[in-house]
């Protein structure tokens, strides 16, 4: 079964995979606003956690629409197809699936119709008990449910709208409630029906869902910079274990788990843009602060400290700060390359980062640099980093990383390379200086990280740092897989 989602906008080389994320949600219940218009809007701002597809449904009380495509919210629709899209309720979706789920059937929002209407439903995250949920499914008593709802889930966000479309007795909300102590692993739902607006976030809340205030109506969404950009005011995060509906009586509210909070730390590293707030932290702060631990446990001796933009800019300002050196920006990011369905040329590949990075000669020639990063996966971008710094004139080359190093893949829906395929595991950071071609390493450690976040330990999913797992892989093909990559 394919995962739900996933994203990183990492700079990489052309053709490398780095982490993926788990994508980006967004919906909106606000009668008389144009509701497909603003939730892309919302879906422009979540850009950065999924560009491989896009999608937004609509409900205008009698029928649900919906339009997705493969492709950046930009290249998916045009105001003729958002015109389209009536209705006074509306979700959106933005996605980086894994590897080998990247077809139109995967792409977000999922429909299906019900014994009394119509269900939408985006998803972030990643379920860990897929195996489980469709025996269940199996067993539920669906009645004569429309030929839709039968239709086989290819992916667990299927999966959870055909278990709550198969309650032909029960409305959408009771539905959802009777289900959702049954999932397992990382969830940010956004869903609606034909009259209300649905949020829910697992008992752990790994992926962040914020609450939002419009003149007149509401607001949820993955992160809070895509608040802002609609002119929404933050009212609250989603709790983990939360349940909210909103329609036209106004917003209510259950909890369908005890809260057990894992909030993931990989947010504060780089999923989350730098305008954004979780748990009350400024992202940008967090990151700035880390960048001040990092220049305490990892200082150089160095002329001027250099970000990899744009993830590693706070903690590079950060750094700089607390070690008195001076900041520059000895890197030049192009702004208009994203992600293409055009592959490059073979003679275009060579070339390397220099699609996206370009570094300056006149700000780093004869300079020794701290060249601050947000994280190291397989070490090739850093690797061909330093490279290009050396050919630039740099003197010498002291990456700092303001993350620990990644140890663990990570199964709540950021696709991790395979811990084969990590360059962490096994290697000694000098091992790691050695092959990437820098004279220093220095990464900030676990502890560093965490307070920073100003987040209690116990409260946030440390897994790809530490392998301690908030959720237990209950299908067996995470088991086996987990195993393998364990002793492997």
């Amino acid at each position: 079964m394919a995962r739900g989602d996933g994203r990183l906008n990492h700079e990489l080389l052309p053709g490398e995979k780095g982490p993926q994320d788990a994508c980006g949600v967004f919906g909106v219940w606000a009668p008389g606003e144009e509701v497909a218009k603003l939730t892309y809007y919302g879906l422009y701002a979540l850009q950065h956690r999924g560009q491989e597809s896009a999608g937004i449904a609509t409900s205008d009380g009698s029928q649900v629409l919906v339009y997705k495509d493969m492709g950046l919210v930009s290249q998916v629709f045009s105001d003729t197809m958002l015109d389209s899209l009536h209705g006074h309720i509306a979700i959106g979706h933005a996605r980086y699936s894994t590897t080998g789920s990247s077809v139109w059937e995967n792409a977000q929002p999922t429909f299906r119709t019900t014994a009394t209407g119509h269900l939408a439903l985006g998803h972030n995250g990643n379920l860990t008990n897929t195996h489980e949920l469709a025996e269940r499914l199996e067993t539920l008593d669906t009645g004569e449910l429309p030929l839709d709802s039968a239709v086989m889930a290819t992916s667990d966000t299927d999966l959870i709208a055909a278990l709550f479309a198969a309650h032909p007795g029960k409305t959408i909300e009771q539905a959802a409630l009777a289900e959702l102590p049954a999932l397992r692993g990382a969830f940010s739902l956004v869903f609606l029906d034909d009259h209300t607006l649905y949020a829910a976030r697992d008992p752990q809340g790994i992926r962040p869902l914020s609450l939002g205030r419009l003149e007149r109506g509401w607001v949820v969404a993955s992160e809070t910079a895509a608040l802002d950009i609609v002119g929404a005011s933050f009212v609250r995060d989603i709790e983990p274990g939360e349940f909210v509906a909103i329609d036209e009586d106004g917003v209510r509210s259950s909890m369908f788990a005890q809260p057990s909070p894992k909030g993931c730390l990989f947010e504060y590293v780089y999923l989350a843009r730098p305008d954004s707030v979780i748990n009350g932290r400024s992202i940008h702060g967090v990151r700035a602060a880390v960048g001040r631990k990092l220049a305490i446990e990892a200082p150089a001796d160095a002329d001027i400290v250099i970000p990899v933009p744009e993830s590693g800019t706070p903690a590079a300002i950060g750094f700089a700060q607390q070690s008195g050196l001076p900041f520059a920006q000895g890197l030049v990011k192009n702004a208009y390359v994203g992600r293409t369905f055009i592959q490059p040329s073979q003679t275009i590949r060579q070339l390397g980062l220099r699609l996206k990075l370009n570094p300056l000669p006149e700000v780093i020639g004869g300079k020794r640099l701290v060249v601050v990063d947000d994280s190291i996966v397989r070490g090739n971008t850093q690797r061909a980093i330093a490279r290009m710094l050396r050919e630039a004139g740099a003197k010498e080359v002291h990456v700092r990383i303001s993350s620990p190093p990644v140890q663990w893949p990570c199964y709540y829906g950021i696709d991790f390379a395979s811990r084969a395929e990590l360059i962490a595991p096994g290697l000694s950071v000098d091992d790691i200086r050695s092959s990437i071609g820098a004279d220093s390493l220095g990464y900030v450690s676990l502890d560093g990280l965490i307070e920073a976040t100003g987040v209690a330990k116990d409260h946030l999913c440390r897994a790809c740092f530490d392998g301690e797992y908030p959720v237990a892989l209950a299908d067996p093909g995470l088991r086996s897989k987990h195993v393998l990559e364990v002793t492997g």
